[in-house]
């Protein structure tokens, strides 16, 4: 493992320290054999060239997850890949097909949840991280492919992990079985109750708990554990009454530990030493239903039976303690062989089996300051094992070696057989010595040990310590023990005391007592009361025999739990200790092992991405890879190396001497770039003076011409201020003398306007109030004539009401009109009610308008008022003005005329406005007349109100008798419905007899009965049922004969693909105008809804795979589904029909809400003659029972047609999508292959997208075949949305599972894979792609960050909002750890950025969701029926679909025939 020769000034290795193990360094100068190494804490050391070790400086920042891809595979670089990996929660790494698993101290929820093993389920061992989830996946698919039983060896010492990493093989086992448990609900309170039960408290108080000195956990609840022990006793079986056995024994055994003992008065005596043991004492006898006096004298007294008498031997404090815990090892082991034995027989694992998985938990190898017959036990346990594990190893190294066909004969193999043969050789063995001294009663460990070194003097795994004659030392593979034999034979001996057996067995508990059976008479005669030897040791070596038999018979696999220190706390990394457990769990010397052979290992790529530079006219030429690997390593000169199929072998020190080369090439280009750098500063700067020479002539011409500039600019704006200054003052002059004649004109027209506008606004007055009294006069005229015309109309209709009355009357007797009349009465009623309303309307109107006049007269008087007053006002200021006028005028001027015209003005102002007065008297008496009329005409609408209230009640009388009527249509409804069922099931051969078709005709007939109108006269208030009577017996054709027969034909014709007209789906037309005109939608019972759901499940059911059938279906099933939608509306009645709505869980309940908020006012484009009255809008109707239910029923099989279908997708492209998260390996040694080979790599990278083109076109034929039926715009963007999310996660999951697919080259080709997709958005528009593409953003994002450039110079702030703002920071910690660039050999983020993503984790640690760094796939329906209207906002118009021809020619169809117009 050493490479001295490869060593050299500069190099960076790494050496042996104290305190850390090793640490790494540099050298910095090398006298012969010795070397001075600047070590990282700025030390400088001095160590031997053959102790120093050479560091991978390329070694990927997060680690590697299978050690051996190492470059130098030794111990230094085994601790800091495990240091770097622990560092950043990875906590599993391989070495080969060993899996190390260091104990985080801390929950990692996300690595273990139900996605995780969903993920490793049957994925290919290495593809993924490593994980304990795929040792138990590859142990169980050779179980199941290779019928071949596997076996799992989870070791390592106290509090490494071993019991939890156990829990989770047997949970992923379970998982694969097809069983998976759920826990959750809070426990505290009753752990409480189960603390006070057993009297217990703080573990620090129990002598049996409190060695450790570790009592929590972080993230471990023992609370929820303990009733997840409870609930897992539930579930094997065993009862309430057993557990509470179980806990009450085990609570006396703790109990049992705090009993201590003093000194009594006698020799060789004791007593129980205070009051604490005594409660403690006391609480055991209680709980294990014993005497508390036998217990005590059992723990301090022994019975000797001699042939003289009964001697009654009292034990000293310390004997009297070893007869405690031997008390309780035996009630605790007893008590463990029933649980195996009771979780045994409640498995019932099949004899028959011919293969099985065996889980191994084990300690691993001990050595402590005090090492007792335990440890021993336990390090014989672990040889063994090693031995195994050895020889698997050895194994694996010749399976690698034979597979890859290369020579491996010389490697030698070191086998621990001689410690082995030192334990349990027979005779002379350790085990057998010890059963030997055991047979004697005065052997002591002394003896014991004297006689193991006289039986082994010079055995070099047996040396002799020097101080102590009673211990003795063994060199196990891991290091040397000493043990202390002190009670070796004690421990040795298997008995049970027979105070403690006839204690326990006369026990009240049946349960304690059936712990410790009676002994058979025979054994208790031979013993004499006596103990009777059993050796454990022997024992043990038989157990452990039978252990290997079964290991050696089954594939083994092997698991290493490591605790990371000794303060059993999370994220501290102690070297030395691990170290230590790595030597001792045998992982150095599989290391070792496979330092004998061929340490480094490359694939013919990666040996070529990494020393392809040291011969690259190599690489410029059309070579194979194994060729090329081949001739690169005769150019170096190194020998006893191996070319395998598809590796290169490198022997341990060839690695460093090939980096050594490749340092010297990268050190020579180094040179040759830093040549050029120097040439292109020295051009550089000579371009930039001579530039900065030509700019500064430039600047000296641009200031002198920039002068002469600016003497011309200021001559010129000179002149052209002088030229405005003279152009202002005259304008100035000007502009004063405009201003003045301006106001002059001004004044002269204000006054001539002022003179005209007073004139014009009297005439307009006078005007207003003419027009005002012309109108109000000719409206009343009206409003008599309105009134006498509707009296005149009301009682001629009247009179010829009462005459159709009475004919109607005498029509009502004869029963063949009796539908009609039924008609026309609804329609009378209808009639009579709208004109009841007319009247009161008009007569609110006519009080209105009465109203309206009386206030609009009112208003007029006071107008008038207001301008007479105005007029006398302006009178008095003309009079005033004039006065004023003569006053100031000169004598020439007559001013006669104008005083003689205004004086007549005023006298005609004064004559029309008693002309008003009158008028306005005139109009007051109308008025009072008016009042007058309007009184009459009020009592006499009084009377008319009157006579319209006994209508009223007469039409109420009318419907209740309706009521009634219909309630008797319906009781005969449901006895023919039973009587039809009963005609269906003695006539199977659907030919109905004539009985049944009377009755099925009788049923039909009333059915359709109770949905007609009955024309009754308005003053009958019943039907008498005589009439009914006669009706019933009369014979007649019935109805629902010929409908049976035309729901046949429509069956048929639907069971057809009738294609599509259009975009419209015919099949869903045809039934929705067929269910619209029988009005199947308003019946209370009706067979035609279930006839449909049946074709519909029929149809998908056969035809799973077909995405063309299950796209038609989709087809019409939405689109009638969306017609109902638009059309039906739920009454209450039929709310409260079927109680088993209630529920919201179901799929039917959960539709169920969504139907109550039905759209109001939704008109369909419906044109058919044989729609009532031909109508082109349809109103809503009012929905039964049964078509609410058929309306859930085809929501529940859109729902399933369109996860039918989403599915049948997902299956098609996952086999594509495991094969486009990572770039074939081929492409990558093609990046190294030069510019020469374009051409050839541009085909190779059109072929590596393929399985992206594929993607392409499945989703291409998927959307032609959904555009081909028609499927909804809106439905299909669903589908696609949700794939594109399911190709997110799977692409997001897989790259951060599998390290190899976190690079820059697969970045980049995962990139060119994405662009297809972004492709086929483009091509199939957002009509049908939607918002598919933006559901890629997680491994856009993720990609985006893989290619981007200088990464370490990215902050956390620009990664995570700018870069990967979607992406939590554990997915962003996880990338980044796992990024390596295997193209240009970039680094990754800055250990500061990865700092910050841990701080922020840790931070965060308590959210198991935000923990999980795992996308989860959405298979729920992303849409409601609701969704589905809203997005179709046209009208479907069906009035213009052409019926089949199977249906076109049957007259039962000719309302589906379009109207000729």
């Amino acid at each position: 493992m050493g490479t001295p020769v490869d060593i050299i000034v500069g190099s960076h290795v790494w050496v042996a320290d104290l305190n850390l193990a090793w640490i790494d360094g540099q050298v910095v100068k090398i006298n012969g054999q010795d070397a001075e190494v600047q070590i990282s804490n700025g030390k400088k050391v001095v160590a031997k060239l053959s102790k120093l070790y050479p560091k991978d400086m390329e070694a990927p920042p997060a680690g590697v997850d299978d050690m051996t891809k190492l470059s130098y595979l030794h111990e230094p670089g085994v601790l800091q890949n495990l240091k770097t990996r622990y560092e950043l929660n990875e906590i599993y790494t391989y070495t080969g097909n060993i899996l190390i698993a260091i104990n985080p101290f801390q929950r990692l929820p996300h690595l273990y949840d139900s996605h995780m093993m969903q993920q490793y389920k049957g994925a290919p061992f290495g593809d993924l991280s490593p994980h304990v989830f795929a040792i138990a996946d590859v142990a169980y698919r050779a179980m199941i492919n290779e019928q071949k039983s596997n076996s799992i060896l989870v070791s390592g010492e106290s509090g490494a992990g071993k019991t939890e990493t156990t829990k989770m093989l047997m949970r992923y086992l379970a998982f694969l079985g097809g069983r998976s448990s759920t826990e959750g609900r809070t426990v505290e309170q009753q752990v409480l109750e189960e603390f006070q039960k057993y009297k217990l408290g703080n573990p620090k108080k129990f002598h049996y708990l409190n060695q450790s000195n570790c009592y929590d956990l972080v993230g471990v609840s023992n609370a929820h554990d303990y009733l997840a022990t409870r609930r897992a006793m539930d579930i094997v079986g065993i009862s309430e009454k057993e557990q509470e056995a179980i806990f009450r024994v085990v609570a006396a055994i703790l109990h049992l530990g705090n009993v201590d003992f003093a000194k009594g008065k006698e020799v060789d005596s004791s007593v129980l030493k205070d009051d604490k043991s005594k409660f403690h004492l006391k609480t055991v006898s209680e709980l294990l239903m014993c005497d508390p006096k036998a217990l005590e004298d059992a723990l301090m007294k022994r019975v000797m039976i001699t042939p003289e008498e009964v001697i009654n031997r009292t034990l000293d404090p310390l004997n009297a303690t070893v007869s405690r815990d031997g008390l309780a090892k035996t009630i605790y082991s007893r008590l463990f062989d029933w649980l195996v034995d009771k979780i045994n027989v409640s498995i019932g694992q099949d004899p028959n089996s011919k293969s099985l998985i065996g889980v191994l938990d084990i300690y691993g190898f001990e050595s402590f300051k005090h090492n007792s017959f335990e440890q021993f036990c336990i390090n014989f346990t672990n040889e063994k094992l090693q031995q195994h594990f050895n020889q698997h190893v050895f194994k694996m190294e010749q399976e690698e070696y034979t597979k890859e066909e290369i020579d491996w004969s010389y490697i030698e193999f070191v086998d621990n057989q001689d410690v082995l043969d030192l334990i349990e050789k027979k005779p002379g063995g350790v085990i057998a010595l010890l059963d030997e001294a055991c047979m004697f009663p005065k052997s002591t460990a002394e003896t014991f040990t004297s006689k193991l070194y006289q039986t082994y003097k010079n055995h070099r795994r047996l040396p002799k310590p020097k101080m102590s004659r009673t211990d003795f030392i063994i060199s196990h593979y891991a290091g040397e023990v000493q043990y202390q034999s002190d009670q070796f034979l004690d421990k040795n001996k298997d008995y049970v005391v027979p105070e403690h057996q006839d204690l326990l067995s006369a026990s009240k508990c049946t349960f304690v007592a059936g712990l410790f059976p009676p002994v058979p008479e025979e054994t208790t005669k031979t013993s004499n009361k006596s103990s009777k030897f059993s050796s454990i040791g022997s024992r043990f070596k038989l157990q452990l025999q039978q252990l290997m038999e079964t290991l050696s018979s089954t594939e083994p696999h092997y698991i290493r739990c490591v605790k990371p220190n000794n303060l059993l706390k999370p994220a501290i990394f102690e070297n030395i200790n691990i170290m230590q457990q790595l030597r001792c769990g045998g992982v150095l010397e599989a290391i070792r092992i496979s330092c004998a052979g061929y340490p480094t290992r490359r694939a013919f790529f990666e040996f070529l991405n990494r020393f392809g530079l040291l011969a690259p006219e190599l690489i410029e030429r059309n070579y194979d890879e194994k060729v090329v690997c081949q001739k690169i390593l005769d150019k170096v000169g190194l020998k006893g190396f191996q070319i395998g199929k598809t590796k290169v072998f490198l022997r341990a020190g060839q690695m460093a001497e090939l980096d050594a080369r490749r340092a010297v090439v990268l050190s020579t280009a180094a040179n040759a770039i830093q040549r050029r750098i120097r040439t292109h500063y020295a051009r550089k700067s000579f371009i930039a003076l001579r530039k900065a020479t030509i700019d500064l002539q430039s600047l000296c011409r641009r200031i002198l011409a920039l002068r002469l500039y600016e003497h011309k600019r200021k001559e010129a704006a000179a002149l052209k201020i002088q030229k405005n200054l003279r152009r202002y003052q005259a304008r100035k002059t000007f502009e004063k003398l405009r201003v003045s004649v301006l106001v002059l004109q001004t004044s002269l027209r204000a006054m001539a306007a002022q003179k005209e506008y007073s004139y014009r606004r009297q005439t307009k007055a006078a005007i207003i109030i003419q027009v005002r009294w012309h109108c109000h006069k000719a409206f009343s005229y009206y409003k008599k004539l309105k009134k006498a015309a509707i009296i005149t109309q009301s009682r001629w209709r009247g009179r010829i009401g009462r005459r159709e009355l009475r004919k109607l009357k005498m029509a009502a007797r004869e029963t063949g009109a009796l539908k009609e009349a039924k008609d026309k009465l609804e329609k009378r009623v209808e009639e009579l009610t709208w004109r009841l309303q007319l009247e009161k309307r008009l007569r609110t109107d006519l009080e209105e308008a009465k109203a309206q006049e009386i206030s609009k007269l009112q208003s007029s008087l006071q107008s008038m008022q207001t301008k007479i007053d105005e007029a006398n006002a302006l009178v008095v200021k003309e009079r005033e003005a004039a006065k004023k006028a003569i006053e100031e005028a000169p004598p020439v001027i007559k001013e006669t005329q104008v005083f003689v015209e205004d004086t007549k003005k005023v006298d005609s102002l004064r004559e029309e406005v008693e002309g008003l007065k009158a008028s306005l008297q005139r109009e007051k008496e109308r008025a009072d007349e008016s009042e007058r009329i309007r009184a009459q005409l009020q009592e006499l609408s009084e009377q008319q109100r009157k006579r319209l209230e006994d209508s009223d009640k007469m039409i109420q009388q009318l419907q209740d008798s309706l009521h009634r009527l219909e309630e008797r249509c319906s009781n005969l409804e449901s006895e023919n419905q039973v009587f039809r069922q009963q005609a269906v099931s003695m006539a199977p051969n659907k030919f109905l007899s004539g009985r049944s078709k009377s009755i099925l005709q009788r049923g039909s007939e009333s059915a359709h009965f109770g949905d007609a109108r009955l024309p009754l006269d308005l003053h009958s208030l019943s039907i008498n049922h005589r009439d009914f009577s006669e009706l019933e017996e009369r014979p007649q054709k019935s109805l629902n004969e010929k409908q049976q027969e035309n729901q046949e034909l429509l069956i048929g014709c639907i069971s057809q693909h009738l294609g599509f007209a259009g975009n419209r789906p015919i099949a869903a037309c045809i039934i929705y105008k067929c269910l619209l005109h029988w009005r199947s939608f308003e019946v209370e019972r009706t067979s035609i809804f279930d006839r449909i759901i049946q074709v519909l499940g029929h149809a998908i059911e056969k035809t799973q795979d077909n995405n063309d059938i299950l796209a038609y279906w989709l087809s019409n099933a939405s689109t009638l589904l969306l017609l109902l939608q638009r059309t039906l509306k739920a009454n209450g009645a039929a709310g409260m029909a079927p109680q088993r709505r209630r529920s919201s869980s179901t799929l039917y309940g959960r539709m169920t809400q969504s139907f109550r908020g039905t759209p109001q006012g939704v008109s369909l484009a419906f044109v058919n003659g044989g729609m009532t009255g031909g109508s082109d809008s349809l109103r809503q109707v009012e929905a039964k029972y049964p078509a609410l239910l058929f309306k859930q029923q085809l929501t529940a099989y859109v729902e399933k047609i369109y996860g039918m279908i989403r599915d049948n997708l997902k299956k098609e492209i996952s086999p594509l999508l495991g094969l486009c998260i990572q770039a074939p390996r081929t492409s990558r040694a093609s990046l190294v292959k030069g510019s020469s080979r374009s051409m050839a790599n541009s085909a190779a990278q059109q072929a590596l997208i393929a399985h992206w083109q594929g993607i392409a076109k499945s989703l291409r034929n998927f959307l032609r075949t959904l555009k081909a039926n028609h499927v909804p715009p809106f439905l299909i963007r669903k589908v696609f949305t949700q794939i594109f999310s399911f190709i997110n996660v799977q692409l997001f999951n897989s790259l951060l599972l599998r390290r190899e697919c976190c690079s820059f080259s697969n970045g980049e080709y995962v990139k060119a894979g994405l662009s297809e997709l972004k492709n086929w958005c483009c091509d199939a528009t957002d009509e049908y792609a939607g918002s598919a593409w933006d559901e890629l953003k997680h491994i856009r994002q993720a990609i985006r960050f893989l290619v981007v450039h200088q990464k370490p110079k990215k902050t956390l702030d620009e990664i995570s909002h700018e870069l990967c703002p979607v992406l939590s920071i554990q997915q962003l910690y996880r990338i980044s750890t796992m990024y390596w660039d295997d193209k240009y050999g970039t680094h990754s983020v800055s250990p500061e950025v990865v700092g910050s993503m841990r701080v922020l984790m840790t931070e965060d640690s308590n959210n198991a969701v935000s923990n999980s760094f795992l996308l989860d796939d959405d298979s729920s329906i992303p849409f409601s029926v609701d969704d589905i209207s809203k997005s179709m906002e046209q009208t479907i118009d069906i009035s213009d679909i052409e019926p089949p021809a199977l249906i076109r020619e049957n007259s039962g169809f000719s309302f589906l025939l379009p109207r000729a117009d």
